[in-house]
């Protein structure tokens, strides 16, 4: 029985992608890509037991290089249909908050509001394409008659798609770490709702990113001063005074209750630099 060698695979298929980009048809392959289906990771189905034990499996070499390149190709196929996707868009704010807030949330209530302010400004919102906040969101923009754009994420559980997303600007992820990408890369403002830990992650990127001076200092504004009381004291009580953070890192983001009060920072910092919306 033959062999195969996964080596010479992936060196070939590299080469292959390598002429592709040369010819101009680099974003054509690798739209073909996006639908393609790779079962080599595919843990759907599976218990958390289940799940443990595949994951620390022996596997052989074979099977190794032909996981991580198949990946590779995944990954690559992701990102090419974000930068697609996204790189018309004009200036555009992130709002991430809660999947599991209902309609009569007073924070649903509150990033819908907010999301048709920014609409009616001009802006475009950008949300994770998922129900809670997200919806609610997207549903601000949408009845705004403005850009809604939807960046879902393929999850068991929380998150389907909701109606209030472009058609043409919805995409669908497997990899949280490439949403993050297109969060960070196509927004020129955060506006960050209560949340559990996927806003924590999506809110402590942004501020890891521009305090590191790896992303441009746009706005970060956190809602509800109640809900992030208890974060904010611990950082300045822990983090700021073991100096573990610099005293101007708490300038990074701002703090407000009211959407007028969000949108304001959004828009006084356009104004600041004399940028203005383009849709």
């Amino acid at each position: 029985m033959e062999i195969v060698n996964i080596n010479s695979v992936f060196n070939k298929s590299l080469t292959f992608v390598y002429k592709i980009i040369l010819t101009n048809n680099f974003f054509a392959y690798f739209r073909v890509l996006v639908f393609f289906k790779f079962e080599f990771m595919n843990i759907d189905g599976l218990n958390e037991e289940e799940r443990i034990r595949k994951a620390i499996k022996n596997k052989t070499w074979n099977e190794q290089m032909t996981n991580d390149s198949w990946s590779v190709f995944k990954m690559m196929s992701e990102l090419v249909e974000g930068f697609e996707t996204l790189s018309k868009l004009g200036p555009s704010v992130s709002i991430f908050g809660s999947a599991r807030d209902t309609t009569s949330s007073p924070y649903y209530k509150l990033a819908e509001e907010i999301a048709y302010l920014l609409t009616k400004k001009g802006f475009g919102v950008i949300t994770g394409g998922g129900p809670g906040i997200m919806e609610a969101a997207n549903k601000g923009a949408h009845f705004a008659q403005g850009t809604s754009i939807g960046l879902n994420i393929d999850l068991p559980f929380e998150q389907a798609a909701n109606p209030f997303i472009d058609q043409d600007k919805f995409i669908n992820f497997n990899y949280f770490f490439i949403r993050k990408v297109m969060f960070m890369k196509y927004s020129q403002g955060y506006i960050v709702l209560p949340g559990g830990f996927g806003t924590l992650d999506e809110l402590f990127e942004a501020i890891t990113l521009i305090q590191t001076h790896k992303l441009v200092r746009f706005p970060i504004v956190m809602i509800s001063k109640s809900y992030w009381e208890g974060l904010l004291n611990w950082i300045k009580e822990r983090m700021l005074e073991e100096g573990k953070i610099s005293l101007e890192d708490m300038d990074i983001f701002s703090v407000v209750d009211t959407p007028e009060e969000a949108v304001e920072i959004i828009d006084n910092f356009y104004n600041k630099y004399a940028l203005r919306p383009n849709f």
